[in-house]
């Protein structure tokens, strides 16, 4: 695994909590993050649109960086997840207007969603590799977010906690590959020192 794989993966979850965070205190009163979008913090008539673009693009690039340096995990899952970074851009690009919906934006965001969920159960790897690419753990995670995802999508026909469930999802996506990247460091970290494996290439 290359090392500026942990150094993407832990700035994508830092960049979307924390831009979020800062552009919700930019926002006129009666802002409530648990009732608006993340998409409204970026769409054209927000005050200080830039802060939530921005770190949407910076998540979605380290995304992509995190996919290239992850190399412990499977291709497939790896090309999901750089889609999703892609999409996640996009996201950027097609913000919501400022009255009404975007059709374009709800593509992305939806591809962005859909492809950050389900990478984890295309990742996995068969033997006894990191915890987080072995099938059970991988499948699980996919699940888990697939559950969150569909939550957000309840969530927008009832317009109850909308917000809520999407920051929910969202950042459960971005904190992901940081823990596949974390796992897979700690694996090889317990190679490295396990006395067979020093054993067995001194044997050689």
């Amino acid at each position: 695994m290359k090392t500026y794989a942990l150094v993407s993966s832990a700035v994508a979850p830092v960049a979307l909590i924390g831009g979020w965070t800062l552009a919700a205190q930019r926002q006129p009163a009666g802002f409530d993050s648990t009732v608006d979008t993340i998409s409204a913090l970026a769409a054209l008539g927000a005050t200080d649109r830039w802060l939530m673009t921005v770190a949407l693009l910076c998540v979605g690039v380290c995304h992509v960086v995190t996919a290239l340096g992850l190399t412990p995990a499977a291709v497939a899952g790896r090309i999901v997840l750089a889609l999703g970074g892609v999409a996640t851009m996009l996201v950027a690009a097609f913000p919501l207007p400022v009255v009404g919906t975007s059709a374009a934006h709800a593509v992305v965001a939806g591809a962005a969603f859909g492809a950050l969920s389900i990478w984890p159960a295309l990742a996995w790897r068969r033997g006894r590799g990191p915890v987080a690419l072995r099938p059970a753990v991988s499948f699980a995670a996919a699940l888990v977010l697939l559950g969150l995802v569909g939550w957000f999508t309840v969530t927008l026909g009832t317009g109850a906690r909308v917000g809520l469930a999407e920051r929910m999802a969202a950042g459960a996506q971005s904190c992901w590959p940081l823990i596949v990247v974390l796992s897979t460091r700690l694996h090889r970290h317990r190679e490295d020192f396990d006395p067979l494996t020093v054993k067995a290439e001194v044997d050689r």
